[in-house]
This record gives C-alpha cells, structure tokens and sequence, in this order.
C-alpha cells in the first residue's frame, strides 16, 4: 500500500518509522482517524518491519471439555448450567480419542477451554493433561482462561503459582489467551460481573510467565466499550509484555452479539476491526504478532487485514463452539489449503507455526501454488 498520509498522522509515522513508541492518546487518535487505507498504511509498514512478507497459520484443533459454568457472564452464549438440556462435558477417553484423530491428520495443537464446572474434582485436570500429552509429547497443549486456573486453584485448595507449577510439569505448553474480555473495570462489571478482575487475569499469566511459560492474550470488542476502553486494554497488556516478554502473540476478538444479554444488536463492522488490528500493531511494539481470528471476522476479511497490520489468520480450529453459539455465522473449520491459498492470495508468503509462533514450514514459490 501507498498511500497519502494525512498531515495530523505525519508525527505519528516519523516516531514508528524510527521505532519509537506511540502514546496512549496517539494510539486513540488512529482509532478515531478516520482514514481507514493511511492507517492500514501505517500498520503495513510496522508489520513489515517485524515480519517482513510472511503470514502465519497453525495446524490445530479446538474443543471443549464442557459448558457447563457456575458463572453467569452476561456476554457468553456458551456457558450452561446442569439444569440445561444441552449442557454437556466430555470423559478423558473422548478427548485422548480427539486427540488421536487429529494427531492423525498432522494437527500440532490442541487447544482447550471450558466453563467452570461446578462439580469436577482437580484430578480431572490433571489426568487430562497428563493422559494428552502421552498420546504424543510432540502434541502442544494449549489449555486454560486465567479464570480456570484461578478456579483450579480453589478446586486444589492451593496457591495459583503452584497449580501452574504442576500443570506445567504435566505437559501444559500454553495458556490461552481467552477471558481478557475488556480491563475497564466499570464496563467488565456490565458484561461479565463475577469472572475475575483485571489485575487476577494480568496475574495468572505473569506467573505463568514468570515459570517460563508462554501465552496469548485477547480483548474483546465492539460491545459497551470506548475506544479509550481500547486503549487502556492494550496499555496494560503492554506494559505486562514490558515487565515479562512472555506473550506470543495478541488476538482481538470482535464481539458477537446473538443468545446473550448484552443490549448490541450487531457485531463490529469491518471498518472497526480492520482500525483495531491496526491500531494493536502500531501500539502494541513489543508483541511480535497480531492474529487475524478468522472465526470472528470471516475469512475473507482476515485476508484484508493480513494488509492492515496483522500476520497471523490464526487456526484450521476444526469444532469451534463459544463463538458459534454467539451467532458467528463463519465456517466451522478451514484446511490448511484454505489458509495458504488466502494468505497467498492476499499478497504473502505463507508460513506454518506451532503454538509459540515458531515457523515450522514456509511455503514459498511453486510449491505453495501447487499445495493451494
């Protein structure tokens, strides 16, 4: 992209041209600028300074052990009680059978949340790590909201850092970045009243950090936030990459509004997730990667952003249901054709990568075409 910066962002391009960082308030001008293609720009130049032409996906595979919660979060579609119909959580043999089946079909990851189960016992926990990871060490496990560990810790009846201690020395690889919802304080208690503060779920993942681990992070948008709420958001996960270095990778997640109780009758438009992505890769120096959620914006528009400052389209996912169950009306799944014919397509080379982000093949030339 080439296009006419206007004189009111000059300031702004000269400081991320020379790598220096963006303010609070410079990052909520770019997010009320409305000049979508400079900002888009922008966002190019820092992504490609970082990653120069490549674009990432990973070959993995969603799925929850249950929905059944004993939080009522006012956002969440997904979340059940035992009372409900179509609640439901699975034995460890069914997700060690999950596992091998997409073990079998090259899948890296498998990637597992839930809702807070009123009734099962710690050794649940443990025994699914444990009884995944033997299925084959080289499968990455990346597994827990910080509001499960916390709730893991109350089940165990011992200190967080210990829990993340064990999980870890169980063949945990990764927690998920899920739950980060928005920070603001007033607006967390207006869409998800009773799940855990700002501070726990920065603390969950310092610790992890801390320990040697690695994770993603997230926020939601488009629901009853300010832009500002954005920035703050950001500005406190930046300035947890500051202190540790231990986030992979950050994930926006536009908010989708269907079987829930929040009053927005529709999700964000493609302007406003193309202006986040954007605004994330110009404030968010010290993140390597930005994901495009292509569950959450669709396919197609996760390619443009690929040119507005993400690198990442994120998964194939194969059974995706939070989102789902919240009116996302994208595909279940992608094959990893899908994603290297998309990335290729929006102008990139495309890379596969494991959990951390790590390339683990590039796909470059003819056989990329012949693989599409």
């Amino acid at each position: 992209m080439n296009f006419f910066i206007p004189d009111e962002l000059r300031g702004i391009r000269e400081k991320t041209a020379l790598g220096q960082r963006i303010d609070e308030a410079e990052a909520l001008q770019l997010l009320e600028c409305g000049d979508l293609n400079a900002l888009g720009q922008l966002a190019d130049d820092a992504n490609r300074r970082k990653n120069n032409n490549r674009a990432s996906y990973i070959l993995n595979r969603y799925f929850n052990y249950s929905n059944y919660c004993i939080l009522s979060c006012q956002f969440c579609a997904f979340s059940r009680k035992k009372r409900d119909a179509d609640g439901f959580e699975l034995a460890i043999p069914d997700m060690v059978q999950k596992a091998r089946e997409a073990l079998s079909i090259g899948i890296t990851e498998l990637h597992i949340v839930g809702g807070l189960h009123p009734s099962l016992p710690f050794s649940y926990y443990t025994e699914m790590i444990r009884e995944l990871k033997a299925v084959d060490e080289r499968l990455q496990l990346k597994c827990f909201t910080a509001i499960e560990i916390l709730h893991l810790a109350w089940l165990a009846k011992k200190p967080m850092p210990e829990v993340l201690a064990e999980l870890k020395s169980l063949g945990l690889d990764s927690l998920t970045g899920g739950g980060a919802e928005i920070f603001r304080r007033e607006v967390r208690s207006r869409i998800a009243r009773g799940k855990e503060t700002a501070e726990e779920y920065l603390d969950v993942h310092r610790t992890w950090h801390k320990l040697g681990g690695r994770s993603t992070c997230t926020m939601l948008f488009g629901h009853l936030e300010t832009l500002g709420d954005r920035v703050d958001h950001m500005r406190q996960l930046r300035e947890l990459q500051d202190e540790t270095g231990g986030f992979t990778g950050f994930i926006p997640l536009p908010y989708q509004p269907d079987n829930n109780e929040i009053p927005v009758e529709h999700s964000p438009t493609g302007f406003d997730m193309l202006r986040t992505i954007a605004v994330a890769r110009l404030y968010l120096d010290n993140f390597d990667h930005i994901t495009a959620y292509w569950v959450g914006m669709g396919m197609k528009l996760a390619q443009v952003a690929l040119n507005y400052g993400a690198d990442d389209v994120h998964g194939t996912i194969l059974e995706e249901k939070i989102f789902h169950m919240a009116g996302a009306d994208t595909p279940q799944l992608q094959t990893e054709t899908d994603m290297i014919k998309a990335i290729r397509e929006a102008g990139r080379v495309p890379v596969q990568r494991d959990t951390f982000y790590e390339p683990v093949r590039e796909w470059a030339g003819e056989e990329a075409l012949a693989k599409a």
